[in-house]
């Protein structure tokens, strides 16, 4: 049976011990801060608590939560590990160093993976002796709910890591997806800025207020986005599908994207965003706020469980 270290105990270390718990696999859980990973446990009981009443897990929470523990030393995390999860700092020297660490303490057939959202693993991995199998498994927040997890190889990484990552994510329930080569934020963080940017940018220009813009994606875009993507919506957005699609909207589509400039995140605009988000929910609801959408997330997953065809 694998036997993962999860190396990191804050929010995305936490998911990461749940996914893997949940399908079975034995979890030890470290992390840098005194007493981090075993408060950790407290918080994981209460998710898995909300999963088993969403109808998302069937065994007991408890059993569950009993394959997690949490260790004292980085040592014991990886003892007899076959996969090591790194959820550190999202800072290249912190990285490079424990990467480092991780590959004197592990050994050579353990894959060693990072959830960094935008650090490509050539950038820490180059100099380790073992920096074949190392590789970036870059989760979405927060993964006990959103599947994906993109899988970005260094040029030097084994592509027997990879596949072997590939089937060890399936195993466990995730979605995982393969990029053919590094990128600037690898590709989910690509998707996402470039809508995120165009969003500041209506607001910015005066075209469209916050909360519209808003409404533009979770009452219009997220609908479709929920159980498509986007060559599927636009392949079914006309009659002939894709061909047809950019016959008919190219033109349009592409002068659109003639126009969106990058976007440098100007104090000004973020200041105004964030005045409106402040006045919607304060600062100290966030927690609570965050609670409620993974609450909708179990909702959704349960849904999309039902109707899946």
């Amino acid at each position: 049976m694998d036997q993962v270290a999860v190396v990191g105990a804050g929010l995305i270390g936490r998911a990461w011990a749940m996914v893997f718990a949940r399908a079975g696999v034995p979890v030890r859980l470290w992390d840098k801060a005194p007493g981090v990973a075993e408060g950790a446990l407290g918080l994981i009981a209460e998710r898995l608590a909300d999963l088993h009443a969403a109808g998302l897990v069937t065994e007991a929470p408890a059993a569950i939560a009993a394959r997690i523990s949490a260790v004292p030393t980085l040592a014991e995390c990886v003892a007899g590990a076959t996969h090591v999860q790194e959820n550190g700092p999202e800072r290249l020297a912190p990285k490079q160093e424990l990467f480092a660490e991780l590959d004197r303490l592990c050994g050579p057939e353990v894959v060693l993976a990072s959830s960094t959202s935008g650090i490509p693993a050539s950038e820490f991995t180059g100099n380790l002796a073992g920096r074949g199998r190392c590789l970036v498994a870059h989760p979405v927040n927060p993964p006990y709910l959103v599947p994906l997890v993109e899988l970005v190889g260094a040029p030097w990484t084994d592509p027997a890591v990879v596949a072997r990552t590939r089937a060890l994510m399936d195993r466990v329930g995730q979605v995982p997806v393969v990029a053919l080569k590094e990128t600037r934020g690898f590709v989910l963080n690509r998707l996402q800025a470039a809508l995120v940017a165009e969003a500041f940018r209506m607001v910015r220009d005066g075209v469209m207020s916050v909360e519209d813009v808003d409404a533009c994606v979770k009452d219009g875009l997220g609908l479709r986005w929920s159980f498509m993507g986007p060559f599927e919506t636009i392949d079914l957005n006309a009659p002939g599908g894709v061909a047809d699609y950019a016959e008919r909207f190219g033109p349009l589509m592409g002068g659109i994207t003639e126009e969106q400039t990058p976007f440098d995140y100007d104090a000004a605009t973020v200041e105004r965003v964030a005045e409106v988000r402040r006045a919607a929910l304060p600062l100290d609801a966030i927690e609570d706020r965050s609670g409620w959408r993974d609450r909708r997330l179990m909702a959704l997953i349960a849904h999309k469980k039902g109707q899946a065809g």
